[in-house]
C-alpha cells in the first residue's frame, strides 16, 4: 500500500484587488486536480520550472497549506478528516526540508536548540536524552557535535542545510518533503547534500518527495519522476522512462534545457 496517496488535489488562490481599485475577477489554480502516490521507501522526484506549483503541492501534502479540494491519505489516514489530536501525532512522521538554508533556521537559537525543538514539542524525554539525540543527529549529517553550541550565522549555506536536515530527522519520520534543498547552494555543495540525502534514506528508511527544477539531480536521486507544468502533473514514470523516453513536449524541453551536472 502506498505511504502517500493524493487524489484530485487542488489549490485555488483568488485574484486580489486590481491596480485600478475594486475587486479583480478570476483565480489562480496553483495546483489543479493532481493525483499521485508515493510508495514507502521510494523517492518520487517532482520536477518543473519555477511557478509550476511543485512547492505548493509539497506543502499541501503536509497540510502546511490548506487545500481547496481533494483528498490526501498518509499511512492509511485521511488527513483531510483527521482531528487536531490525530494530526499532531501524524506530524511526527511527516517533515520538510526547506529550500532556503539561510531563512529556515531561527538566528536567535543555538543549533542544539533548533534541532531539539521538535523533541521538546513531541517527546517527553530528559534533557540529557535530548542532548544525546542532538549529538547523534549532528553526526548523522556529517557535522561535529560541537556545532550545537553555535548560532546559524556562523555556518556556510551547506552546513546550514545539514542542520535543517538534522532537524527534519529529529523525530525519525517516515516521510520527508525535500523542497528544492540544493537550489540555493553551489553545485559541489549541492552534490554533497544530495549524496547525504541518499545515505540518510538508507540509514533511516525514509520516503522522499524530492522537489527540484533540475532534471539531472532528480534523475540521480529519484526512482520515479513526476513532471509538473502550470499546476498539472503532465507525465509520471520511472526515472529511466522519463529521462530516456519522455512523452510530453514539456518533459522533453526540460531535458534539453537543463545542463548536465555530476553528482
Amino acid at each position: 500500500m502506498p505511504l502517500v496517496e493524493v487524489h484530485n488535489l487542488t489549490k485555488v488562490y483568488p485574484l486580489g484587488e486590481s491596480i485600478f481599485g475594486g475587486a479583480a475577477h478570476g483565480e489562480v489554480r496553483a495546483v489543479d486536480d493532481v493525483s499521485l502516490t508515493i510508495d514507502a521507501g521510494e523517492t518520487l522526484g517532482l520536477v518543473g520550472e519555477s511557478g509550476s506549483g511543485k512547492s505548493t503541492l509539497g506543502r499541501l501534502i503536509l497540510l502546511l497549506t490548506e487545500p481547496s479540494s481533494g483528498k490526501i491519505r498518509f499511512d492509511g489516514h485521511d488527513l483531510m478528516a483527521a482531528s487536531h489530536r490525530e494530526m499532531r501525532r501524524l506530524r511526527r512522521d511527516m517533515q520538510i526540508i526547506f529550500q532556503d538554508p539561510f531563512g529556515s533556521l531561527d538566528p536567535r537559537l543555538r543549533v542544539d536548540d533548533i534541532i531539539a525543538e521538535p523533541l521538546i514539542i513531541h517527546e517527553r524525554i530528559s534533557a540529557n536524552s535530548r542532548r544525546e539525540r542532538v549529538a547523534q543527529l549532528l553526526r548523522a549529517v556529517g557535522m561535529d557535535e560541537s556545532a550545537g553550541s553555535r548560532f546559524p550565522h556562523e555556518f556556510s549555506g551547506g552546513q546550514r542545510q545539514r542542520i535543517g536536515i538534522a532537524r527534519a530527522l529529529a523525530l525519525r519520520p517516515k516521510f520527508i518533503v525535500a523542497d528544492e534543498p540544493v537550489s540555493a547552494l553551489d553545485v559541489s555543495v549541492g552534490a554533497q547534500i544530495v549524496n547525504l540525502l541518499a545515505q540518510l534514506q538508507r540509514e533511516f528508511q525514509l520516503t522522499y518527495l524530492f522537489i527540484s527544477h533540475s532534471m539531472p539531480v532528480v534523475r540521480y536521486l529519484a526512482s520515479r519522476i513526476a513532471v509538473m507544468y502550470h499546476g498539472h502533473i503532465v507525465e509520471t514514470g520511472s526515472t529511466a522512462q522519463i529521462t530516456e523516453q519522455p512523452q510530453h513536449p514539456y518533459t522533453r524541453s526540460l531535458l534539453e534545457a537543463t545542463p548536465e551536472i555530476v553528482v
